[in-house]
């Protein structure tokens, strides 16, 4: 006879419930185990947890000079156009202008501002 997800799902959670009580009960008896040892050997949170950082005497670090800010970047004026396509004269050349200079044109035909 198969189960059904129902059935096996009322059964995980049945589970999950009996395996928190466990680990609930496992937990106890563990802290108990510890306060006993700390208890008979005398330990301290420092012994078992380590001391606090203690600054050794020296010289002051120089004080952290402010980051220097970057001027935030305008827009940058179009250079260079053939009616459609446009090219501010940064970075590499675009594939439009790169292919009308291997066909023949110059560059100072696509300059702005210029009569072509």
């Amino acid at each position: 006879m198969a189960m059904r997800l129902s059935q096996i799902e009322a059964q995980i959670k049945k589970l999950q419930a009996e395996a928190a009580s466990l680990r609930q009960k496992e937990v106890a008896g563990v802290v108990a185990r510890i306060r006993e040892a700390i208890r008979e050997y005398g330990l301290t949170a420092d012994q078992l947890f380590g001391s606090p950082a203690r600054k050794k005497p020296g010289p002051k670090p120089a004080p952290e000079k402010p980051a220097k800010k970057r001027a935030k970047a305008g827009k940058v004026a179009i250079k260079y156009r053939d009616g459609e396509n446009t090219w501010t004269g940064r970075g590499n050349k675009p594939r439009w202008l790169t292919a009308r200079l291997a066909a023949g044109e110059k560059i100072e035909d696509f300059v702005v501002g210029q009569a072509g």
